[in-house]
């Protein structure tokens, strides 16, 4: 387990919720500073990290075969950045969840952090981001036939192949949202958080509602999907 206080740079191959950037050089100076986590939201948080990190990396071991376990969780020191937090992958495929100062300040409770902390590391355990990559490589594909097919140019082709493989992508965005929110709460619940509580977060967020092709799921949804697998999880389901 990892847990450290850094500014790193990643190679994204696709961030499975947010995308993410390349951090400033040391010439660069942030046009802004938010919150700052004080020093006991800062122990708050690695006491979070220490509980739910080895639950989702046993529950990755168990679940998924040929895939890197070893989850590190990081922070984006940058004092610029609004609240956030994103999973992706290095370089070498180990997987990353990142958090802003802000998100870690933003939070009310530790199971808000434990909530986020589950839902980002449940986004790599159910393979968001190799079958986002392969939702668009479909897309892709099938936008530029269907151009070809139509008598296209060649920047119309470019053009639909690009479209297919945002709205591949868009089509599964929210499935892959409430499936990480299913597991995280799970996750969450392992490490003797409360899941419910940790996602009234969702309230202070805007509402994305249900809009055609949008990224993510309504608030409420979210929220009623939390409370129900809480409930089968208390169940014993």
């Amino acid at each position: 387990m990892m847990y450290r206080f850094l500014s790193v740079g990643l190679a994204v191959l696709l961030s499975a919720c947010v995308p993410t950037t390349e951090l400033p050089g040391p010439e660069q100076t942030p046009r802004t500073t938010g919150p700052m986590p004080s020093p006991a939201v800062q122990r708050q948080f690695v006491q979070v990290v220490n509980r739910i990190e080895p639950i989702a990396e046993q529950l990755c071991r168990e679940t998924t075969r040929g895939v890197n376990c070893d989850i590190q969780i990081v922070v984006d020191t940058r004092p610029d950045l609004p609240p956030n937090a994103f999973q992706t992958l290095d370089e070498s495929g180990r997987p990353i969840v990142g958090f802003t100062l802000a998100l870690i300040a933003d939070a009310r409770n530790a199971d808000e952090l434990a909530f986020v902390m589950g839902h980002e590391t449940a986004h790599h355990i159910a393979g968001h981001i190799p079958r986002q990559e392969q939702s668009a490589m479909a897309g892709a594909m099938m936008g530029a036939v269907l151009a070809s097919m139509s008598g296209a140019d060649e920047a119309g082709i470019a053009q639909a192949r690009d479209a297919g493989a945002v709205l591949a992508v868009r089509n599964y965005s929210k499935d892959f949202e409430l499936e990480a929110d299913a597991l995280g709460t799970q996750i969450a619940w392992a490490a003797g958080y409360d899941p419910v509580r940790g996602a009234q977060f969702f309230n202070r967020l805007p509402d994305p509602g249900d809009r055609f092709l949008g990224s993510h799921p309504p608030n409420a949804q979210r929220i009623a999907l939390v409370q129900k697998t809480v409930a089968r999880l208390e169940a014993g389901q």
